[in-house]
C-alpha cells in the first residue's frame, strides 16, 4: 500500500478528486496517510478531517522556505508517506524538499507545460489567444512547472470563455487527469527517456479509468 501525502493551500478540490477515486477502490494499491496545509483555516484541511484523515498545519507566513520546508518533510516521514502530491499548493519547494522525495513528488498545473508555467495560467492563456489548452500533471523538479510530464489533457478555448470560465472547464479535467496519474505512477511501469517520461502497457484506474 503506498502512502500518499497531500500538499494543499485553499479549497482542495484536487485533493477531493483523488481521495474520492481512492475511496472508489479506482487506484489500486494507494492509501492517503496525511493532507498538509501551509494556511490556518485552509478549506482543504476542514474536507480531509471530515474524512477523518489525518491532517496537519504548518503555517509558512513569516517562515523561511528552507525552515517550513523542512517542518513539512518531518510531517510527512512521520506519516509514512511515499509520494507526494500538490492539490493546490502556492509554494514552491525548496531543492531539500525536492531531494527528500526525488521523482516522488507530482504537481498538477492549468496549462498544457511547457506554455504558460506559474500563476494565472488562464489569464495567460486568454490574452496569448491560444485556442486550446489544458492540465498537465507532472513530476516536479527544482525548476518551476517544469519536472517530466506524466500525463495532459486538452480543453478547448471558447470565443465567449472568461477566466473564470475557461477555468471552470480546465478544472473538470484536472479532477479526471490527476487520479489518472497517480495510478500511472504507481503502477510503476514507466521509464524516463531524457525528461520524456515513458509509459509501458498503460495501466488504467480499475473503474471509471479516463483512457
Amino acid at each position: 500500500m503506498t502512502q500518499i501525502g497531500v500538499l494543499l493551500s485553499g479549497r482542495g478540490s484536487n485533493f477531493l478528486a483523488i481521495a474520492d477515486t481512492i475511496e472508489r477502490g479506482e487506484i489500486p494499491g494507494a492509501r492517503i496517510a496525511a493532507v498538509l496545509s501551509n494556511v490556518a483555516g485552509a478549506p482543504g484541511i476542514h474536507a480531509a478531517q471530515a474524512r477523518g484523515l489525518h491532517t496537519a498545519t504548518v503555517e509558512s507566513r513569516g517562515c523561511k522556505r528552507a525552515e517550513h520546508d523542512a517542518a513539512m518533510l518531518e510531517r510527512l516521514r512521520d506519516a509514512g508517506v511515499e509520494l507526494v502530491c500538490l492539490a493546490g499548493y502556492m509554494r514552491l519547494l525548496s531543492p531539500g524538499f525536492v531531494d527528500a522525495y526525488p521523482q516522488k513528488i507530482l504537481n498538477i498545473h492549468p496549462s498544457l507545460l511547457p506554455a504558460f508555467p506559474g500563476l494565472d495560467a488562464q489569464r495567460q492563456a486568454l490574452a496569448y489567444g491560444v485556442r486550446v489548452t489544458g492540465c498537465t500533471v507532472h513530476f516536479v523538479d527544482k525548476e518551476l512547472d517544469h519536472g517530466p510530464i506524466v500525463l495532459q489533457r486538452t480543453v478547448p478555448v471558447l470565443d465567449t470563455d472568461d477566466e473564470a470560465a475557461l477555468a471552470a472547464r480546465i478544472l473538470e479535467q484536472e479532477h479526471l487527469a490527476y487520479p489518472e496519474a497517480i495510478a500511472r505512477v504507481l503502477s510503476g511501469r514507466y521509464h524516463f527517456a531524457g525528461r520524456r517520461y515513458v509509459l509501458r502497457d498503460a495501466p488504467t484506474m480499475a473503474a471509471g479509468g479516463t483512457h
